[in-house]
């Protein structure tokens, strides 16, 4: 990561016409999209993306699209006068904070479809999110117009679908990624988490624990690796509060498919789980 930027007061831009006014003096843009609620996962983003480009774009818009029926849309959190401060003390030039009007003037016919690797995982949890996720994400490329776009290894799913959706729409923007942050107990960095009890979080640990058994063993090939992994998880079922495992699974990194079971080289080791009313996804990058 680069050093700490000298604190500036980013611009606060609301339309794409005061992005316009703003880009000539911003040179290679790098854009950190973000939901807001910004934590230490989203300052190392940011660190990342001041040494791409000449300035760091923030984007913080609460995505109604990519929230599915019962989600945490209402109450996601939402704290934008921390958010401006944190982007102060990082460095970041300007933060693109667009109304929903602004991003959705009218009902959304035309979307961005995942393909067949957008449908399984969190898609199949979470039908039509990354629909979303890649809507929004596309306007915000055209909106913002970065050279750059940063996101986190954590949500490794929807990684693989913006390179995708990069890659077949040719759009002109580099997609960098950076390594899952964590906090000391080893639980992922999440906005998410503030939703977690003392005990949930102590629950929620094992989490990166099956990860790293699942790991500790990737020399077994993939049935060993989900093997260790199941273990932890099976023991935190019974844990008070338990984790309700939603999926665990060896996936190709670059489509999203199971991988064989005599697979060698990169892949992904995934999981997603509920622990109390919060729902909380990890992975690993592993090669066999």
């Amino acid at each position: 990561m680069s050093e700490p930027a000298p604190r500036t007061e980013p611009v606060v831009v609301r339309t794409p016409a005061e992005l316009d006014r703003i880009r000539p003096g911003l040179g290679r843009i790098a854009l950190v999209p973000t939901m807001g609620a910004l934590h230490a996962g989203h300052r190392g983003l940011i660190a990342a993306a001041r040494g791409r480009a000449d300035s760091v774009v923030v984007s913080i818009f609460v995505n109604p699209l990519q929230f599915g029926p019962g989600e945490d849309l209402d109450r996601y959190p939402r704290t934008f006068e921390a958010d401006l401060r944190a982007c102060a003390e990082e460095g970041v030039a300007a933060v693109y904070a667009p109304e929903a009007e602004t991003m959705y003037p009218g009902e959304q016919l035309a979307t961005v479809d995942p393909g067949p690797m957008g449908g399984v995982l969190e898609g199949a949890s979470r039908p039509g999110h990354f629909r979303g996720v890649l809507t929004v994400v596309a306007k915000l490329f055209h909106m913002v117009r970065p050279d750059v776009a940063v996101f986190g290894q954590k949500d490794a799913q929807q990684l693989a679908v913006i390179r995708r959706m990069v890659r077949d729409l040719a759009f002109p923007v580099a997609v960098e990624a950076v390594p899952t942050m964590r906090d000391p107990d080893g639980l992922a960095i999440s906005s998410r988490n503030v939703y977690l009890s003392d005990e949930e979080r102590a629950s929620a640990r094992a989490l990166s624990r099956a990860l790293l058994a699942g790991a500790d063993a990737a020399v077994s090939g993939p049935a060993g690796i989900i093997g260790a992994a199941r273990e932890v998880l099976d023991r935190a079922a019974a844990a008070d509060p338990p984790v309700e495992l939603d999926y665990l699974a060896l996936i190709d990194a670059h489509t999203f498919a199971e991988v064989p079971p005599g697979h060698r080289g990169e892949a992904v080791l995934a999981v997603a789980a509920k622990v109390g009313s919060t729902r909380l996804i990890d992975n690993v990058p592993l090669t066999l």
